[in-house]
Formats: structure tokens, C-alpha cells, sequence
């Protein structure tokens, strides 16, 4: 029997545990930080456990193993890291953290592969294989904390889960996950610094509004009719456009949130003035931001990314229509930074080396 993953546990399951076998539960909070806040590699290896500590670890009932490293890309600016990570049965996941002027944000992945099949994206090109468990969605911060903590001892303030998967789709795990990264006593990542991106799962934005915690919200627009929309992201055929909206100012209304509106420019396809308006018309009255974002070329779908001229021009008729509109920063191109890129590009290297 293979031992259990300490990161899958939140600290009220830490405690829960410690009390089942035996163990004063007090004890849970000095591993428990030990583990998210002081990034510690070997659970035997810390003589500040208490000695019931020590002996409980001693059993091997429980691990604190991490994602093996296969790759790390790091952007020419230095600023952009990427990370292909290696889980216990060999699939691989990617975890990004990029550096911004006084800060850290690590953006994580969900699942192993996606099922919403957006053309555009490297990860939904791949298909679906399984949902990531709470401890490989937290390991992956764990991975980046000691890589900040080996760089210049930064800390990580922001998480946005936008990387390989559908976050809504593997509901309860990530809840769960973000349940053991906000424990105060551990990583202590407040929810208003989480970014939960979505490509336009109802159920789940229904289900998020609910949680007591309350994250950013993102949705992956791209698309001002269903007609188009459904086009580039398959999932709106199950979730059309009318119901997306009501569910996102469902969420706003409860949450007090704003929602941020993903819009990939891609040339010739959504860049055009006449679908600004329409977007302007869609949105209007709502509490959100558009995030124009220039679109992460992919070997498997043939779109070209919006010139600049064009994507201030399409920012100009939201900007005069009263929308909030930003033009997001490209980061970590020439790293494949891009969800599912580095995983692909990895894969069609170990291809070529067999023929």
C-alpha cells in the first residue's frame, strides 16, 4: 500500500488524523507550516517535530512526495518560468510562475488535459485524461515556493489557476486544494489574491457562488454570439451565452464580485469593430473587466494574434462604451507559456527522437 499525500490534507484533517492515531492534534498546525510556509523536503529530516511527530512520520503511512522536475524553461527577460512536472503515475502536468515588480504569481493546472476542446488552446488540443487530486494542484505551489525561496527568496502572493484543465470541472478538488493554500497557518494566500479561470462552466460558477470564500472569477469569452462563440469553444454549445451571463451576474450579485471577461484576440476571427460593439452591447450593465489578450499561437490551430493597432482600436469602443478594458501584458512567448505548450512541444520532441 502506497503511503498517503500529507498535501492532500487540509489542517482540520491534519488534526482529525493526528487524533485517530493517537496524537495530541496541536501538534497538526507545527506540521502543517512546516510543510506550506517553510517549505520542508524531507518529513524526517526536522528536529524541531516534537518527538510524537517523529515517531507517527516514522510509521510511512504518510509522504510528502513532489512532482519530479522534467523541464524548466525560463523566459529570455528572466522573468517568466516554466515548469514541466512529472506526477506519481507519470503523467505531466505544467505549473508557470512569472515575476512581476514586487510580486509572484504561480498560475497552476487542474486537470491532465481538458474536455472542453478549445481550438485554439494546446491543452484542449490534447483531449482529457484525468482530474489532478488536491495534493498535485498544492504541490505545484510547493514546487514554486522552493524555487522562489533557491532564486531570491520572494514570496508567492497570487495564484491563478488558468493552466492545463477546466478548474469547475474538477470542482471539488480544487476546492479543496484552495481550501490548504488560504490556511492561515500554511501558505496563507488570501482568496482575493486567486484567480479562478473558467472557459463558461455554469454548474460550477453556480456551485462557486455558493462557497463561502471568495475568488476572482474569469471567464473565457472570446466570442459575442453563440454562433461564433461555439465555433472556438465547443463547451458553449452545453452552456450558451445567455445562460453563462446570468450565471456570472448570479455570481456577482451574491459575491459582491466583479467578473473579469477573457477575450483572446485572434486576427480576422474577433478582432473587428462591429464585434467590440457587440461585446459592448453583450456586457452592458454588467459589474465586470475585459482582459483583451493576445493570442498564444499553437501548432494545431492556424490563428494569428491581432495586431496592436487593431486590439487598441477594439479597446477603444469598449473603453467609450463604459466597460473596463485592459490589454494584458504577453508573458513567458518565447517559453511557451501558453497552457499545454510545453507538454506538446515535449511530446512531438520525444516522437521525433523514435523515428
Amino acid at each position: 500500500m502506497h503511503p498517503r499525500s500529507l498535501a492532500d490534507l487540509t489542517l482540520a484533517d491534519l488534526q482529525d488524523q493526528l487524533l485517530k492515531d493517537g496524537i495530541r492534534p496541536a501538534h497538526a498546525l507545527a506540521l502543517f507550516s512546516a510543510i506550506h510556509r517553510k517549505g520542508i523536503t524531507r518529513l524526517n529530516g526536522c528536529s524541531k517535530f516534537p518527538p510524537p511527530l517523529h515517531r507517527w512520520l516514522k510509521q510511512g503511512k504518510w509522504s510528502l512526495t513532489m512532482p519530479e522536475v522534467v523541464s524548466t524553461t525560463v523566459s529570455s527577460d528572466g522573468l517568466t518560468r516554466k515548469y514541466l512536472l512529472r506526477l506519481s503515475d507519470g503523467q505531466t502536468v505544467e505549473t508557470v510562475l512569472m515575476g512581476y515588480p514586487g510580486r509572484f504569481t504561480a498560475c497552476l493546472s487542474t486537470q491532465v488535459g481538458c474536455a472542453m476542446g478549445c481550438v485554439f488552446c494546446a491543452t484542449g488540443q490534447m483531449g482529457f485524461t484525468r482530474n489532478l487530486q488536491p495534493g498535485e494542484i498544492v504541490s505545484q505551489v510547493l514546487h514554486v515556493q522552493r524555487e522562489l525561496q533557491d532564486l531570491n527568496g520572494g514570496r508567492l502572493r497570487n495564484l491563478v489557476l488558468m493552466g492545463m484543465g477546466e478548474p469547475l470541472h474538477n470542482f471539488a478538488n480544487v476546492m479543496r486544494a484552495l481550501d490548504i493554500l488560504t490556511e492561515s497557518g500554511g501558505a496563507n494566500i488570501g482568496p482575493s489574491k486567486i484567480s479562478i479561470s473558467t472557459v463558461g462552466h455554469v454548474p460550477g460558477i453556480r456551485a462557486l457562488t455558493q462557497q463561502p470564500k471568495r475568488y476572482h472569477l474569469a471567464v473565457s469569452l472570446h466570442a459575442a454570439t453563440d454562433a461564433e462563440r461555439s465555433a472556438l469553444l465547443p463547451a458553449n454549445q452545453r452552456w450558451p451565452l445567455a445562460e453563462l451571463l446570468n450565471a456570472c451576474r448570479e455570481y456577482s450579485e451574491i459575491s459582491g464580485e466583479k467578473v473579469f471577461m477573457a477575450w483572446t484576440m485572434i486576427s480576422g476571427r474577433n478582432d473587428s469593430p462591429e464585434q467590440s460593439r457587440q461585446l459592448a452591447t453583450l456586457l452592458q450593465g454588467m459589474n465586470v473587466h475585459v482582459n483583451l489578450i493576445p493570442l498564444n499561437i499553437t501548432d494545431g490551430y492556424n490563428g494569428t494574434t491581432t495586431t496592436e493597432v487593431r486590439v487598441r482600436a477594439f479597446q477603444a469602443i469598449l473603453q467609450e462604451a463604459g466597460l473596463p478594458t485592459t490589454v494584458r501584458q504577453r508573458r513567458g512567448i518565447d517559453v511557451d507559456a501558453g497552457c499545454g505548450q510545453l507538454k506538446t512541444a515535449r511530446r512531438k520532441k520525444l516522437s521525433a527522437s523514435q523515428i
